[in-house]
């Protein structure tokens, strides 16, 4: 407990910009949160004042940055589970706790987990030698989704073998590299969905409407929100699909759902939905909620961990949220003269920026149009954030 507040002190560990925006909701609710960051100039250590630097995979600097904090809880999953077991044992509150982070961290436990409930999955397999992949490849047919099952995100750890003869070169290759594998069959897909929910170790649940999240190499570039054409029938499927695994795995704190929509018959459903993967920490799918929802995914977050009652999902606005990525050649532009641009043009764009470094392909940050979710709001999400990218507007429009 902070003795000059009388609140509660919330740890998070890792100093990137979901602790950076989880900051900003503290700093509302009067609370200032302490952030365990690896190194100087993270995009939370920029704005927070209580600021610990360390290794998250250090067991003795979590335990001292745990020290004086009354839940610790993260912007990352890729603190070990046994660490997080250590600290449990010594008292400390983690949430989520790293019974259902490993649910979150190891994708082919996700995936027996899942199927072991029933729920929605792929065809999948533990691969342990190539033959494991030619048969479930010759089962299912070719081209099949090849998963690092630890410590992939943003289309790292995933390939796609199109052959027997491609599994037979790169399995080998990265077993031998000490990655460990899961085989899943590809599902088709009419697009990708995401289902955010948020729940409390009282066992509160609440959801936000299901988004529509669009990829480019693996990386999320835009999220809409609501899904537009998403069936009040689905969009209610996803939203229990995902409170029932918030309970089942007795998550604390905000949980995304990435979800595929399928064509008929696809990935073993009936619901049209199947299960892609799971993160247990805000998400890049809800950046919308800070301006497009009575209750942002951040404030959100702490509530749950925090065990205070959850706030209201209720939209504010349908929302298009684009990421800011960094350009291919860096702009000589300063940000701060392309911001001044944007806002000459476009003065109802919420920008959101994460203070980091600018470098190709890095979410630098992003940015929130509220209004329809159609092609006018879109293009207009699109171009402020390749704007903001790359000093230069896709229609040629003349800042003079």
């Amino acid at each position: 407990m902070d003795t000059s507040t009388g609140l509660p002190v919330v740890g998070m560990v890792g100093g990137g910009q979901l602790a950076r925006m989880t900051h900003q909701a503290a700093i509302a609710l009067g609370q200032s949160l302490r952030v365990l960051a690896v190194g100087e100039g993270e995009a939370a250590g920029l704005v927070t004042a209580a600021v610990a630097h360390g290794h998250h995979t250090d067991l003795d600097a979590l335990r001292t940055f745990a020290r004086g904090t009354d839940v610790l809880t993260f912007d990352h999953e890729h603190v070990p589970g046994e660490h997080l077991r250590t600290l449990v044992d010594e008292g400390v509150v983690v949430r989520p706790g790293p019974g259902a982070l490993a649910y979150a961290q190891n994708k082919l436990l996700m995936r027996e987990r899942m199927a072991s409930l029933g729920l929605p999955n792929p065809a999948f397999v533990e691969v342990t030698q190539a033959s494991d992949a030619v048969t479930f490849g010759e089962d299912h047919g070719w081209p099949v989704v090849l998963k690092a099952a630890t410590g992939g995100y943003d289309g790292k750890g995933v390939w796609q073998l199109g052959s027997a003869d491609e599994a037979r070169v790169l399995v080998p290759e990265l077993l031998d590299a000490g990655v460990s594998l899961l085989l899943e069959e590809r599902v088709p897909m009419v697009r990708e969905l995401s289902a955010l929910v948020a729940r409390s170790p009282f066992g509160q649940g609440a959801a936000w409407p299901v988004v529509e999240t669009v990829q480019s190499e693996g990386i999320n570039t835009e999220v809409l929100a609501p899904a537009p054409g998403l069936s009040e029938e689905r969009m209610q499927q996803a939203q229990d699909l995902a409170l029932r695994i918030a309970e089942e795995l007795d998550v604390a704190g905000v949980m995304a759902v990435e979800l595929f929509e399928t064509s008929p018959g696809g990935g073993n459903s009936d619901s049209g939905l199947v299960i892609n993967e799971l993160a247990m920490r805000p998400h890049n799918s809800g950046h919308w909620t800070m301006d497009g929802s009575r209750t942002s995914q951040f404030e959100q977050h702490l509530r749950a961990v925090l065990d205070y009652p959850l706030g209201t999902t209720d939209p504010l606005s349908p929302t298009v949220m684009a990421n800011v990525l960094g350009a291919p050649e860096t702009p000589t532009m300063s940000v701060d003269e392309r911001l001044h641009h944007l806002y000459a043009r476009y003065p109802d764009v919420k920008v959101h920026l994460y203070g980091k470094g600018e470098r190709p392909g890095r979410k630098l940050g992003h940015v929130n149009v509220l209004g329809p979710v159609d092609e006018t709001t879109r293009a207009k999400a699109r171009m402020a954030a390749h704007w903001l990218s790359a000093a230069e507007w896709p229609d040629g429009y003349s800042i003079h």
